[in-house]
């Protein structure tokens, strides 16, 4: 009886309904057919029992029967809550699979299942737009894996990764195939696929999820493009390109690998003061001119242009040219630019203004830049009352030199005459050339009597002077100055000259190889 009643409480509510109205149909059967015998016994025995056993059987008749019929009852109400229940379990069940055909099917990614065979039973819409395949073309079509991956050899290693999915067991992440898509297109998709099991733990397939990253691939490529076009252009600039903090250091955070050929540093030696500042770079005398510039182009958010000088590792002297302006990365403040040597074209400068100001064959200022200087000079000479001197020298016979020896050489002998003329007076005395063989000293803030003194010893070095060409000795050269000083001589720069003109005319007269004073 225990294990009946044990296997009785294992069924489900209608199957313990159906067995309680059996065992209850069963105990009528054998209370009715016992009462029977029974009350035959009893009434062959005591006939005078036999109403009261009729009696007796008709009560337990109807207390089976409605024993029965409670049974019966309760058994209906059990069916009956049981197919409400089966029925709403349907309903969920369908609403559950419409809810996972929705969700699967209007994903935005590719979704597809494979069974154990490698067909495809899910096709959702993104797989459809992707791939421009429809579900009718795909599902349980063999042929959609040669029309995905055209190529065999390649169509055969994406094979290779599909069995060890499905067969092995293997788990892929971020596996990325190229697929042809059916309007020729080759897009490639990143997968995260793996197997699936019923409630029994069968293998029933494999789940994939792609997405179409075709289009993050091309911005990578184009960006790892312009990275390689940006690093040939770096390493070929004629200069160095920087970023930098706007510090007293210059402290540089990048630097172009033309930064070795300009400064004779390695990069590696500069990013973060690593082995010396920038700042250090910069030529002593333009240190404060390019802080103040910089700062000041700054400060009015403009970008910067300037020259300044530089002091390589070797120790040489270039010039560059500077152009930066200020960026914001990230809320924080730099400043990005680029420097390019400049030294050729500065030296071409200055060549240029040297060749406009100074005489091309002595050396010497030209006509031009003489008397611009000396126009300044006799105006401070007045403003401050100090002494000025002007020497006008003439090289005596020097017709007869051109004629005797040539063109050439007269030119030689101008040439070194101006050579001797540098050598000979002080670093705040100049010298031009005023017109053919005469050449003018200035010597500001020198008396009269100073200024007789230098041009004589200047005549001197110059008669002692031994004057050759390549076709010989030339013999002795002299000079002839006229001396003209301010203030003992007042007027106008014209007038100086004039009045050293005669002094030079009155040298010539008394011989030559002299010195005469205004």
């Amino acid at each position: 009886m225990p294990k009946i009643v044990e296997r009785v409480g294992a069924l489900n509510s209608p199957q313990r309904a159906l067995a309680v109205l059996g065992v209850s149909i069963l105990a009528a059967g054998v209370l009715f057919v016992g009462s029977d015998l029974l009350g035959g016994y009893w009434t062959m025995r005591r006939p005078d029992l036999a109403t009261a056993i009729s009696v007796f059987k008709g009560i337990g008749f109807v207390f089976v029967m409605v024993m029965v019929l409670r049974v019966l009852r309760r058994c209906q109400r059990e069916f009956e809550a049981s197919e409400r229940r089966e029925a709403q379990q349907r309903q969920q069940l369908r609403t559950l699979d419409q809810f996972r055909e929705n969700v699967i099917d209007n994903a935005l990614v590719w979704i597809n299942v494979l069974d154990p065979e490698w067909r495809i039973t899910v096709w959702n819409k993104a797989a459809e737009q992707i791939s421009g395949y429809g579900r009718d073309e795909v599902l349980g079509n063999p042929d959609i894996w040669e029309l995905l991956y055209p190529d065999p050899t390649y169509r055969a290693s994406i094979s290779a990764k599909v069995a060890e999915i499905i067969e092995q067991g293997t788990e892929v992440e971020w596996f990325e195939s190229c697929i042809r898509a059916k309007d020729g297109q080759d897009k490639i998709i990143a997968w995260n696929s793996r197997r699936f099991f019923d409630e029994d733990g069968t293998m029933i397939g494999a789940i994939a999820i792609g997405q179409d990253i075709s289009a993050r691939k091309q911005a990578e490529h184009a960006l790892i493009e312009r990275e390689r076009q940006l690093a040939t252009l770096m390493s070929n600039l004629p200069g160095m390109a920087y970023r930098c903090l706007n510090d007293p250091h210059w402290t540089m955070l990048f630097i172009s690998d033309g930064c070795l050929a300009l400064t004779g540093y390695s990069p590696a030696s500069l990013v973060g003061n690593a082995k010396t500042y920038f700042s250090d770079l910069t030529h002593p005398d333009d240190r404060q001119r390019l802080w103040d510039e910089v700062q000041k182009a700054l400060s009015e958010g403009r970008s910067f242009a300037l020259e300044y000088r530089i002091i390589r590792q070797d120790g040489s002297e270039r010039w560059v040219w500077e152009q930066g302006r200020n960026v914001v990365v990230d809320s924080d403040s730099y400043i990005e630019g680029l420097i390019f040597d400049i030294t050729n074209r500065k030296y071409m400068e200055q060549e240029l203004e040297r060749l406009a100001t100074h005489d091309s064959l002595t050396g010497l200022y030209n006509r031009h830049e003489l008397m611009r200087r000396l126009n300044e000079d006799v105006a401070r000479a007045e403003r401050y009352q100090l002494p000025l001197c002007v020497l006008l020298i003439d090289i005596d016979n020097f017709k007869r030199v051109n004629d005797q020896f040539g063109h050439q050489v007269g030119d030689e002998v101008l040439c070194r005459f101006g050579m001797l003329l540098r050598e000979t007076i002080r670093h705040v005395d100049y010298a031009g050339r005023y017109g053919g063989e005469e050449l003018v000293v200035v010597l500001p803030e020198t008396c009269m009597q100073e200024g007789f003194e230098i041009a004589e010893r200047l005549r001197g070095q110059v008669e002692a002077e031994r004057w050759a060409h390549a076709a010989g000795q030339l013999g002795t050269i002299t000079i002839s100055v006229g001396v003209v000083g301010y203030p003992d001589l007042k007027g106008t720069v014209e007038e100086l000259f004039l009045a050293a003109d005669r002094a030079l005319y009155r040298a010539k007269n008394n011989g030559r190889n002299q010195v005469c004073i205004a």
